[in-house]
């Protein structure tokens, strides 16, 4: 039988290869975003991610095999608190009950090696607060400051935080549902393309983000190992951040560091 699959951001980057590799199997995507996918949907705002979660539900007659979330933006600025975060943590919550009908539901989230970087904490406290004003107030306080680029690391290490926490809680794992997160590292996608035209942000990422192991990575890279955890092979992996990166994780922080 088809899995109905939701995947977020399905036009382009990660997304597109991940429901490329999906359709291969066939299984059914349902695609999420802001215009060409099965559901055009702006997840940047409450009712936004609301609308789209019943629209997705509706489409997958109310059973969802799988969500994979890989909308994002990497545009300094509030948005990645809002899409980032906000956009999978409650577009996620509000599918739960479709997923919760099907027989072997997964769920995945895309977060990023950047999560291990310093990050606002007034930003990712808000955010596992729950709490989108107070999360935006801290947003808007860092761009007033220059410290916009810190949102995205912060977007991301609170997703990852929200997912580990989600994963083990009640309605999740005892409803048969892992949530796991892929972090990759350098990706070369439509949202990173600018950043290789120029040479010394190059060398500012190869800085951060040394990936000793066959370089940068293709979009397919990480859709394969998000496949994996998706899918009926994974069967007790939850509230796992797996780093897809080249070895920079380890480089960065040291193999003490697990």
């Amino acid at each position: 039988m088809p899995r109905n699959v939701v995947v977020t951001g399905s036009g382009s980057g990660i997304g597109a290869a991940l429901t490329a590799l999906l359709r291969t199997r066939g299984d059914r995507v349902i695609g999420v975003d802001l215009r060409g996918g099965e559901v055009d949907a702006d997840l940047s705002t409450p009712d936004g991610r609301a609308a789209a979660a019943a629209a997705a539900t509706e489409a997958a007659e109310g059973v969802v095999d799988a969500v994979v979330t890989c909308a994002g933006t990497s545009v300094p600025g509030t948005a990645m608190v809002t899409v980032n975060y906000f956009g999978t943590t409650e577009f996620v919550t509000a599918l739960r009950p479709a997923l919760a009908a099907a027989p072997r539901p997964r769920v995945v989230v895309i977060g990023s090696i950047s999560g291990t970087q310093p990050t606002d904490p007034d930003v990712v406290a808000a955010c596992l607060a729950d709490d989108e004003n107070k999360a935006l107030a801290h947003a808007e306080r860092a761009v007033a400051d220059g410290r916009a680029r810190q949102l995205y690391p912060s977007s991301k290490a609170a997703l990852a935080q929200w997912a580990r926490r989600t994963a083990v809680a009640e309605g999740w794992a005892d409803a048969g549902i892992p949530v796991n997160v892929v972090a990759p590292g350098i990706v070369l996608t439509p949202m990173s393309a600018g950043l290789f035209d120029d040479p010394e942000m190059r060398k500012v990422m190869d800085t951060a983000v040394p990936m000793p192991l066959n370089g940068y990575l293709q979009p397919e890279d990480v859709a394969r190992a998000v496949l994996f955890l998706a899918c009926d092979d994974n069967s007790h992996i939850t509230g796992q951040v797996l780093y897809v990166d080249g070895g920079a994780e380890t480089t960065l922080r040291g193999p003490e560091d697990f």
